[in-house]
């Protein structure tokens, strides 16, 4: 068998329960434009976790509100969202489980994040919840999961079939899959019916890897 050398975690629905934090900081941010703007607004981001939230202002006023947008209207808006969200994603709960598996892999393995986030914003988040000590590199946006796992494949000097990618959008699966990386969904509320369909490996929480892996 191949010996796993990586583990790559995304962060909101993987490591905490902060996919609605991030929902609700957006129908905040769109409120102004009434109901039938925030519900679509929604939708997509739902629908495409792992996105920027720089690439999803840009297209929530180019394609809803029919508003061209600055990439000085976009700072300061994202700006608005970091405000909403960073004390609440540092303060939501761990997935379960997932703390005391991060703790037992460490030792063992390189563990790094990939997540849609800005890289400065999850940087403050990891220190906030006291947890930036046990990753060996944290990759944010504005790069693209595709690039953050290119860059940990050569920097890290590992090969595909060393690491495993647990995320829970299709943003963390497709970059997963075009590196060839073995891919692990977590499944939770917010993403289960969009994911009706697929077949491959999929755990509810990380109790169930840690009470496998104690047995075996």
């Amino acid at each position: 068998p191949i010996m796993l050398k990586g583990i790559i975690f995304d962060f909101d629905g993987v490591i905490a329960e902060s996919v609605q934090v991030k929902t609700n900081a957006f129908a905040t941010l769109y409120e102004q434009y009434g109901d039938n703007i925030v519900n679509k607004v929604i939708e997509h981001h739902e629908a495409n976790g792992g996105i920027s939230r720089f690439e999803k202002i840009k297209l929530y006023h180019e394609s809803f509100l029919n508003k061209a947008i600055t990439n000085e209207e976009i700072e300061e808006l994202a700006n608005q969202f970091s405000k909403l969200v960073v004390r609440k994603v540092i303060d939501s709960p761990y997935v379960p489980g997932v703390f005391k598996y991060i703790q037992k892999c460490y030792k063992k393995y390189k563990l790094f994040i990939s997540t849609g986030t800005p890289t400065e914003e999850i940087k403050q988040i990891l220190e906030g919840r006291e947890i930036a000590q046990y990753f060996a590199e944290v990759y944010g946006s504005p790069e693209a999961k595709t690039l953050h796992l290119h860059n940990i494949l050569s920097k890290y000097d590992l090969q595909s079939d060393e690491l495993i990618f647990y995320g829970d959008s299709n943003t963390d699966l497709e970059a997963a899959k075009g590196k060839n990386i073995a891919f692990v969904l977590r499944l939770h509320p917010l993403n289960q019916n969009r994911f009706n369909n697929y077949k491959g490996k999929t755990i509810i929480d990380f109790n169930e890897l840690l009470n496998f892996s104690m047995q075996g």
